[in-house]
């Protein structure tokens, strides 16, 4: 079982940055490929980026290429997204989920509450 648990969302201007976090329960973290989901009002949940295990692999939605930056410190249990050029169009609920496999961008095992981003223009 694996615990997930979001911060660093807010308000934020068009055009600035924030950088979530994900901290994770359990001794095996390492083992589990990670990514961040969206979710805007009225609006399907949607993939953002994963990262494999170890780190060594990524992934992103073409809507964030470029101004999305995941990693994780395995150390710490931890996942972040570096969100920077942030528009309006990113104001969602951003969820953190794990998967005990490679990454993928749809089939998650567990996920966090959530944390809201809004961005202002």
């Amino acid at each position: 079982q694996v615990q997930l648990v979001e911060s660093g969302g807010g308000l934020v201007q068009a055009g600035g940055s924030l950088r979530l976090s994900c901290a994770a329960s359990g001794r095996t973290f390492s083992s589990y490929a990670m990514a961040w989901f969206r979710q805007a009002p009225g609006k399907e949940r949607e993939f953002v980026s994963a990262i494999s295990s170890t780190g060594g692999s990524t992934s992103y939605a073409g809507s964030v290429e470029g101004r999305f930056a995941i990693s994780r410190d395995n150390t710490k249990n931890t996942v972040y997204l570096q969100m920077n050029s942030l528009k309006p169009e990113d104001t969602a609920v951003y969820y953190c989920a794990a998967r005990l496999a490679t990454m993928d961008p749809a089939n998650y095992d567990y996920w966090g509450q959530g944390t809201q981003v809004t961005v202002s223009s």
